[in-house]
């Protein structure tokens, strides 16, 4: 009996490591990068979240699904933070475990903060990144089993702005580690966005990405309302009426200009719940999880 518990013991164990895999997101040096030590920090907050800070070198961490229960489509989470910090925890690594539940492999993408003394242009280090994230997955979609046209991305609050950013700004991959891989997403999955530059977004944001006085032509080519194109992928979004620190006309804005450009796009509002709350917002026992995989089934991803 003891040992039939030890050998049970390091399967699950084994099952575990597999099933969170983190490796380099660049597999030689990172670009657009400056000579800087890695001064990553990590926290746990008083809510229990892991904060992380000062991210110069990317990862991914696949989350698998158990064995036998995968579809083939993949999600690739980008964790918000305003640009400064990465709520890795309850805006990744758990949200992650809850697609596994829907056969759904998932890749928790650890992006660079951006950051003057770290990146040689910081404003495209996370998009950088990110697409380079989309690149790897479609890459090597057959070792884990996903469909190369079933790939999607979602992001929170700040995430939320680049995993927009990834699904308007595709045709232009950025970098010099861009190479003929399709970056386009799937389809994407905005909670709480970031979606604009401009007055009604995040000013936070908007600053640790664009410096404090950014040029007009940049704050449009990042409010990505204005970026959206019969070629944006469909979109589910998610937002809370009462929302003060990233307005939800955020994602008004990005619903509409979907709408009028033809994109297939489905949403959800929250009377309540505030900013940040993750997979659970405490006001309401209706959980947006649940709304995003009954879109997902019906069009055609589980």
């Amino acid at each position: 009996m003891k040992k039939t518990f030890i050998t049970l013991s390091l399967l699950l164990t084994m099952t575990y490591v597999h099933a969170q895999q983190e490796m380099p997101l660049y597999p030689k040096e990172v670009p657009n990068s400056k000579p800087v030590p890695n001064t990553q920090k990590a926290e746990t907050d008083k809510n229990g979240v892991l904060r992380l800070s000062e991210v110069t070198v990317p990862t991914i961490t696949v989350y698998s699904p158990a064995k036998g229960t995968s579809n083939g489509t993949a999600v690739i989470i980008c964790p918000g933070g305003g640009y400064r910090i990465l709520a890795a925890s309850h805006e990744g690594s758990d949200v992650a475990k809850e697609f596994n539940k829907m056969g759904v492999t998932a890749f928790v993408v650890k992006y660079r903060l951006p950051h003057d003394n770290a990146q040689v242009d910081k404003s495209i280090a996370p998009l950088q990144d990110a697409q380079q994230a989309i690149r790897t997955v479609r890459k090597e979609a057959i070792k884990y089993g996903i469909t190369p046209n079933k790939i999607g991305i979602l992001g929170f609050s700040a995430g939320g702005h680049l995993a927009a950013t990834a699904s308007t700004h595709f045709a232009k991959p950025v970098g010099d580690n861009a190479d003929e891989t399709n970056v386009r997403p799937d389809f994407s999955i905005l909670i709480y966005p970031v979606i604009t530059m401009k007055e009604f977004g995040h000013s936070g944001s908007t600053e640790k990405l664009l410096g404090k006085n950014p040029s007009a032509e940049l704050v449009e080519l990042y409010s990505n309302d204005l970026q959206v194109t019969k070629e944006t992928p469909p979109v589910f979004l998610v937002h809370a009426s009462d929302d003060n620190a990233v307005p939800i006309k955020n994602t008004l804005s990005y619903y509409e200009a979907c709408q009028k450009n033809g994109v297939s796009a489905g949403m959800l509002v929250y009377p309540k719940g505030g900013h940040g709350f993750g997979l659970n917002n405490k006001t309401t026992k209706d959980k947006w999880i649940n709304s995003v995989k009954t879109w997902m089934d019906s069009m055609g991803w589980l």
